[in-house]
């Protein structure tokens, strides 16, 4: 008996499925403060912003120069190189008797020669396996995957014990669909981790959003994505460079939101506006509305990057939410040049509702960061971070002072991370941080 063709790809599904299932199994999720991360190079607004990998990107380049993200054609195995005992077997016998064996070899061997050059965009170590194509039906295409952030950390205080954990930093399910014609897309994500003192559902739906890109450099979405003011707070976190993101993202952005948005992408400006509910997590229906605006500048956009890649931009947050108003601004500045990048950014809040909450709080905070691509897989990173959570009450000031290594061995789908952070505090002991983490997209 033989299996065609179909019968193989159903079979591939439903074992890189089981893979990927088995593989949060023994995962005990504890907390949300840490999230997982890099940025060796800035891609465009689109992929820092929703994830998106456009087709021009190829981030991948397999050993053998046939990308794994091609369909390989031809029969499962060569029973000219099956096990000595099936040598006097016919095809049909081989593949009836190995097939299982062979798509997990095949699949396997595939991933061990999976080289990922660029690290501005998310790549999915099972990306061929998990995306399929549609004859037939409203859909061209649907892709499969998943993300995965952990990290050990060990807090060392100047004063008082040391304290040692195991953090899950999320767990996401994601579909990724395109309709026919390719002009629109959908996006269901869904975030299982489990963390404490948050109800199970109440961030289980993320991103859940339909978008169309029929005006050219242009993109429309209706639906819940991450939102916010700054460039890091609305980054991706599978494009992050740290464990943690920094503490302007983490207070004053870094939360999803219900509403309209369009964004344009051109070669010297790009731009993204829109119009929220208040709410996160779809706790109410609609407690009060957000307007976003953020504008980049991009001088150095059309010279091919002949003298690296300049951003400035800057942006509003203003919104209100059970009659409680909030405000928030900010300024960005990036330079990449080849191996070396940096990215300064400040924030001021007169009342948020960010990744901490609504608060009237009037706050500010500033970052700067350096990178420096030692080799394709080895990236060096400092950081200075300065957080005032009131500007009104003193000696609440935080800083901190970050030194980061990060290794790509499958470009963003399978990374490693280290960062030592030494935390500052005007109200509490100072202390010392080491965390190692990893990241896996399937």
């Amino acid at each position: 008996m033989s299996y065609n063709r179909k019968t193989v790809k159903k079979i591939e599904f439903f074992i890189s499925f089981i893979l990927a299932f088995l593989s949060i199994l023994p995962v005990y999720p504890q907390s949300q403060e840490f999230i997982a991360l890099d940025l060796s190079k800035e891609g465009t607004f689109f992929d820092t912003v929703l994830d998106e990998e456009e087709d021009d990107d190829d981030p991948v380049k397999n050993v053998s120069d046939k990308s794994i993200y091609k369909k390989k054609q031809g029969p499962l195995i060569d029973a000219q190189k099956a096990p000595e005992a099936q040598k006097n077997m016919s095809v049909e016998e081989a593949e009836h008797g190995f097939f299982l064996y062979n798509i997990l070899a095949k699949t396997a061997k595939d991933i061990y020669n999976l080289e990922i050059e660029k690290t501005n965009v998310p790549s999915q170590l099972l990306k061929d396996q998990l995306t399929f194509n549609f004859e037939k039906g409203p859909l061209e295409s649907l892709h499969l995957w998943s993300a995965y952030q952990m990290n050990f950390s060990t807090q060392i205080p100047e004063k008082g014990d040391t304290d040692s954990n195991f953090n899950v930093g999320l767990i996401n399910i994601l579909i990724d669909g395109k309709f026919k014609g390719g002009k629109e897309n959908f996006r269901i994500m869904l975030d299982p981790t489990r963390r404490e003192d948050v109800p199970f559902m109440g961030p289980f739906f993320q991103d859940l959003y339909v978008e169309t890109h029929r005006v050219k450099n242009t993109s429309i979405l209706v639906g819940n994505s991450r939102t916010g003011v700054g460039i890091e707070g609305t980054q991706s976190p599978y494009t992050l460079s740290f464990v943690n993101r920094s503490q302007i993202a983490r207070n004053l952005s870094n939360i999803r939101k219900f509403g309209l948005r369009v964004r344009g992408d051109y070669s010297l400006v790009d731009y993204d506006v829109g119009v929220y509910s208040s709410s996160t997590n779809f706790t109410s229906f609609f407690p009060g509305h957000e307007v976003n605006a953020w504008t980049n500048i991009k001088p150095l956009g059309k010279t091919d990057g002949r003298y690296g890649k300049l951003v400035a931009g800057g942006g509003l947050s203003s919104g209100e939410k059970h009659n409680m108003s909030y405000f928030v601004s900010g300024a960005y500045l990036g330079y990449d040049y080849k191996k070396f990048w940096t990215k300064l950014e400040y924030a001021q809040a007169d009342g948020s509702n960010g990744g901490t909450g609504l608060t009237d709080k009037k706050s500010q905070g500033f970052f700067a960061t350096i990178g420096y691509r030692l080799t394709k897989k080895i990236e060096l990173l400092a950081r200075y971070d300065v957080f005032d959570a009131d500007r009104h009450k003193a000696g609440d000031k935080r800083t901190e002072y970050t030194l980061g290594t990060n290794y790509y061995l499958k470009g963003q789908a399978l990374k490693l991370i280290f960062n030592y952070i030494f935390c500052q505090n005007q109200d509490r002991p100072d202390s010392h941080r080491l965390m190692v983490g990893t990241q896996i997209l399937l």
